[in-house]
């Protein structure tokens, strides 16, 4: 299988059971949509909560800590064309960058009464629906793409329990 993301660490110790997590949770999530073999991947960056306000704060102009960040490079029906006419990309080509707050997945956990790797599934499923061009703002898009989300977790037997 290609390798579908790449995993950096910034101001977070690198683990090899959160990547692999990151790792299983996408090659799910390209799989579902169809982008599998398409020649594209994500870049997941894991940090702390001053680095992600910073990130928020540049590109985004909110000045405050959250738990994700998506930062997609199609829009949604430029993935639909791709994927509609199965165009491999000629080079790997980046979806799109996940930012993830390892602390406040941890905290989320806790407060939500689950696994860390529930919370952490939900945060990269959560992302990568972003990548893909959906939002959650709306109520009507909110019913789609939620059920999404939880396709992926069922899929992966990622319970909230």
């Amino acid at each position: 299988m290609q390798e579908v993301v790449d995993i950096l660490s910034d101001g977070i110790e690198e683990s090899k059971e959160i990547k692999d997590t990151i790792q299983k949770v996408l090659e799910t999530c390209f799989e579902e949509e169809k982008i599998e073999g398409l020649n594209f991947y994500i870049t997941v960056t894991l940090t702390v909560p001053e680095k992600i306000r910073e990130i928020n704060c540049l590109y985004r102009n909110i000045d405050k800590e959250t738990d994700v960040l998506s930062f997609p490079m199609f829009e949604k029906e430029e993935i639909e064309q791709i994927v509609q006419k199965k165009e491999k990309q000629k080079l790997p080509e980046v979806l799109g960058d996940i930012v993830i707050s390892i602390p406040q997945v941890e905290k989320q956990a806790v407060e939500y009464g689950h696994s860390f790797e529930r919370e952490l599934s939900y945060m990269v499923v959560h992302g990568f629906y972003h990548l893909m061009g959906y939002d959650h703002i709306e109520e009507k898009d909110k019913r789609v793409m939620r059920p999404k989300e939880e396709t992926i977790l069922t899929k992966l037997h990622i319970t909230r329990e």
